[in-house]
């Protein structure tokens, strides 16, 4: 089986969001089981320096993008026994930054058609194509309508992952004519048209064999209007091609038991946990006292996280006794609220803006709380992340999150966290003091920290579930008809 990933961003070579996550870690497990799998993505200016020096460019040819014959190099580096391809054009990739240019739209038209017209020149013709996010929307529609009618083309299939259906790739119509190269017969509402404009995402959902989304629950979610974004209608037309397969984290690289970030601690004894905290207390000049639970959150700050809720009645949660420390960059009014409540609230309230993934580690291993109350979550990391260091999770039941984390039950004693329905400031704070009276309970909590860190969010049921797909695939004789 030959599967070639496709993706605008990879750990450890560049990242922005949960996608990279996802295209550094789950091709080791596919690699695992036996599959030829290979990645492809951009080569930006931002990947470092030690990685630049160990590529080596192995091919150059032309790529046609409108009327201009664009130069495209592949350069290759292989770690851990996958190879990765690199697409190199200095003039659409060697900037700051990834994504949010005026001319998105031609530099990741040249990108997917880079992809397509790499296969010869690589001496890799893939049985599965596996794109993923607006970025590559444009790939299956192209294979389908333009390459497929090449030799070695004919019989490859492709696979689409939804990461977040928010995020679409919209963008002029001359776009589609003018530098893919795409027929004006293709612009109307049943096909690439989008309130009049094209659409990068609707293009993938059109014309993939199959569509995956990040979770089952988010699966079901965006055959809904609230949660599909306008594609809804062709998301139920496809729902029987449309799979929901949970992410993984990597265990070995989010490890308590075994990494210099944290002091070490496992599931049978949480112990450590307990100098964590000491630690994160100190570190943030907070009073250090094991019976104040600590509240974190580490997340883009934005209003997809749910940030709304806790700035209606932030003000409600620090009654209680509690420390809050806060992670993450994003929107400026969140940003500038949280700073704010670090002002009002000198004793409780600590506040960094940026990232930094030691820190992060160090928040996650000696917090008790760890609050993300999405208005959606497509998957979610974080809260798998939390777990892993016994920071029990506070979410709203959406997507991921509600595929992960098991609001605890007093009465059968079973759970490994904290959770509520609607999206409502006040049922967040109900949950949240609720969970805040169970932590008074040392052997109660200790019990739900101690299963809640033996949960398996490997990437290893994940990887079986999508070799399942691509097998099923590569044994169709047709192509999806659209």
């Amino acid at each position: 089986m030959k599967v070639l990933f496709v993706v605008s961003e990879c750990v450890p070579f560049i990242k922005s969001g949960g996608l990279a996550d996802v295209a550094g870690s789950l091709p080791k497990e596919l690699k695992s089981l036996g599959t030829d799998i290979r990645i492809i993505l951009p080569k930006y200016k931002a990947i470092p320096e030690k990685y630049k020096l160990k590529m080596k460019k192995i091919r150059e040819f032309t790529v046609p993008v409108g009327w201009r014959q664009q130069y495209c190099g592949i350069e290759q580096l292989e770690m851990d026994g996958i190879l990765f391809y690199f697409v190199d054009n200095e003039y659409y990739f060697n900037r700051d930054g990834m994504y949010g240019y005026f001319d998105d739209g031609e530099r990741f038209s040249f990108f997917s058609k880079a992809v397509l017209e790499s296969f010869s020149q690589i001496d890799f013709i893939p049985n599965v194509i596996h794109c993923h996010d607006w970025h590559t929307g444009m790939i299956p529609f192209l294979l389908r309508t333009e390459y497929q009618k090449k030799q070695g083309y004919e019989f490859i299939k492709s696979v689409f992952t939804i990461h977040n259906l928010q995020f679409q790739g919209i963008f002029p119509r001359e776009v589609m004519t003018d530098l893919l190269g795409i027929h004006d017969r293709y612009f109307q509402p049943e096909q690439l048209e989008f309130y009049g404009h094209i659409n990068f995402l609707k293009a993938a959902l059109l014309s993939s064999d199959y569509l995956t989304t990040v979770s089952p629950t988010y699966r079901n979610e965006i055959l809904t209007a609230y949660y599909g974004e306008k594609m809804d209608g062709i998301l139920k037309n496809r729902q029987a091609e449309l799979v929901g397969i949970l992410n993984g984290i990597d265990d070995s690289f989010y490890s308590p038991k075994n990494e210099k970030e944290v002091f070490p601690f496992n599931s049978k004894n949480i112990r450590g946990k307990i100098k964590n905290k000491h630690f994160l207390q100190q570190k943030f000049s907070l009073e250090v006292n094991p019976d104040t639970p600590i509240v974190a959150m580490i997340s883009r700050l934005t209003k997809q996280k749910g940030l709304d809720l806790i700035k209606r009645v932030f003000h409600e949660m620090m009654e209680n006794e509690v420390q809050f420390i806060v992670l993450g960059t994003g929107d400026w009014e969140f940003e500038q609220f949280f700073k704010e409540m670090s002002y009002q609230y000198p004793e409780k309230v600590r506040v960094t803006i940026g990232f930094n993934e030691k820190l992060a580690k160090q928040i996650y291993a000696g917090s008790d709380v760890f609050l993300m109350p999405s208005r959606f979550e497509p998957c979610g990391l974080g809260q798998m992340i939390a777990m892993r260091y016994g920071a029990l999770p506070l979410v709203r039941e959406t997507g991921g999150l509600n595929d992960t984390v098991a609001s605890y039950n007093e009465e059968v004693k079973e759970g490994n966290g904290f959770s509520f329905q609607n999206f409502n400031a006040h049922d967040m704070l109900y949950t949240y003091r609720r969970a805040l009276m169970i932590y008074k309970d040392k052997d109660c909590w200790n019990e739900i920290v101690k299963h809640a860190m033996t949960m398996d969010f490997s990437w290893a049921q994940s990887a079986f579930k999508y070799n399942q797909l691509y097998a099923e695939l590569a044994s169709r004789s047709e192509s999806h008809v659209f």
